[in-house]
């Protein structure tokens, strides 16, 4: 029974107890041994990450970390005159600080109310450059923006 089950997920690691066991014929709790104490498996979940890289994209990450690092060892100015930037899609929101929404009151007025600051349900691209201090430059792409490459060479202007 245990080389049944092991072959059923094998071929499909998503399938639940319920579903390996009726294939099976056992019990549900049986089944449920089976898997983690015979095999030694338990159920996760796949791991959220932004993209997920080609071989060839992989390669070439690899490659240029090394070459920056190897350059890093030989300069140790290196990486203190390095920027480098990211673009990320946000949620816009109008924030409006603690201060800026204070205001008189008298004393038989009610305390005034600020509503939880809601997002827009429009995204909006932030491209964002850093050093090793921090942040040197952030910019958002106005609503409805082609990113084109004549939009990154104003971007990288303002940069500049």
């Amino acid at each position: 029974m245990i080389a049944k089950v092991r072959t059923i997920v094998r071929n499909n690691r998503r399938l639940t107890v319920r579903v390996i066991a009726d294939d099976c014929g056992i019990s549900v709790g049986s089944c449920d041994v089976i898997l983690t104490d015979e095999l030694h498996l338990k159920r996760v979940c796949a791991k959220f990450v932004p993209r997920l890289l080609t071989d060839d994209q992989r390669e070439q990450r690899q490659t240029i970390a090394s070459d920056l690092l190897g350059r890093s060892c030989e300069d140790v100015q290196f990486l203190k005159n390095t920027v480098t930037g990211d673009e990320f899609w946000v949620y816009w929101y109008d924030p409006e600080t603690k201060q800026q929404s204070s205001q008189w009151k008298g004393p038989s007025s009610p305390r005034p109310k600020k509503g939880r600051q809601v997002r827009r349900k429009t995204k909006v691209m932030l491209l964002a450059f850093f050093d090793p201090e921090g942040i040197v430059h952030h910019e958002y792409a106005s609503d409805g923006q082609t990113i084109s490459k004549e939009f990154y060479l104003e971007v990288l202007r303002h940069l500049r």
